[in-house]
C-alpha cells in the first residue's frame, strides 16, 4: 500500500513538475518576444546564455538549473522572482 502511495505521488509530482516547465517556457518566451522578435538576435546581444539552452527553456525540453534562471532573468532585465512570477511550486497532492 505504501509503495503505491508513492508511485501516484511521484506520478503527481512529475506531472506539476512538466505543467510547470511549461508555463516557465511560455513566459518566458513572450518575455523575450516582447523585446525582440528573433531568439538569436536577443541572445547574442545578451549574452551569457547559448542559443541552444534557450530554445531548449523556451520549448519546455529541459529542467533548467537555477543559475541559468538567474542569467536569463538577468538577460530579460528582471530579478528572478519577476520571471518565476505565476509558476505554482506546490508539489503537495491535495486530497479529493
Amino acid at each position: 500500500m505504501n509503495l503505491l502511495n508513492n508511485t501516484i505521488t511521484i506520478t503527481y509530482m512529475q506531472q506539476v513538475k512538466s505543467e510547470n516547465l511549461k508555463k516557465l517556457a511560455k513566459r518566458i518566451k513572450e518575455l523575450r518576444v516582447a523585446q525582440s522578435k528573433s531568439l538569436n538576435k536577443f541572445v547574442f546581444s545578451k549574452g551569457n546564455v547559448t542559443s541552444a539552452t534557450w530554445s531548449r527553456v523556451e520549448n519546455g525540453l529541459v529542467d533548467v538549473r537555477i543559475t541559468t534562471l538567474v542569467q536569463m532573468a538577468s538577460m530579460l532585465g528582471m530579478r528572478i522572482d519577476e520571471l518565476l512570477m505565476g509558476v505554482d511550486f506546490n508539489y503537495s497532492q491535495q486530497d479529493d
